[in-house]
């Protein structure tokens, strides 16, 4: 996967009929270093740099809507939309189907909610590692496209409850 896109571009995009429902995948920001924290991983908060990104992603959604927050429990993945609740006075759901180890699974519940609209979707890199490869497996995006860095996010388009369109943000 590249490392990054100068900025956000759309990809190969799907002909699509009826209704669009968008999802914003963040993954966390920059937190500190696993190897270093000596309590529960879960409770591993942002580093200077993530909650500087944490921030940044203020004013990278301002052109979006936003209707809902959604977060994996851990402590960086809460940390990291903070920022971008507050702004907008949401609140942030805390769900388990976004935590690390889970998979893409507890994405796709969120895609298959015919009910959700521009929705905020905050977890770990090897979920959006398998999002990433799972667009690329149904050519909703070509291989090497994106990335999946830390604060970067992946705008994705859903169309009765499958991906079919999406973009790459990079990490602010």
């Amino acid at each position: 996967m590249a490392e990054s896109v100068e900025v956000p571009r759309p990809q190969v995009f799907a002909q699509v009929d009826g209704r669009l429902s968008t999802f914003y995948f963040v993954r966390h920001a920059k937190a500190g270093s696993r190897g270093h924290w000596q309590g529960d991983d879960r409770l591993r908060p942002l580093s200077k740099k993530g909650v500087k990104q944490a921030q940044d992603l203020i004013d990278l959604f301002k052109p979006f809507n936003i209707s809902a927050i959604y977060s994996s429990p851990y402590l960086r993945c809460v940390q990291t939309l903070e920022p971008l609740a507050h702004d907008r006075e949401l609140e942030i759901q805390e769900t388990p189907a976004l935590a690390e180890g889970r998979g893409l699974p507890g994405a796709f519940e969120f895609m298959g909610d015919a009910e959700l609209d521009d929705v905020v979707l905050s977890t770990h890199g090897d979920i959006v590692w398998e999002l990433v490869e799972d667009l690329v497996r149904r050519k909703v995006i070509r291989a090497g496209e994106g990335g999946y860095e830390k604060g970067s996010t992946w705008v994705v388009e859903v169309a009765s409850g499958k991906p079919v369109r999406a973009r790459f943000i990079p990490a602010p």
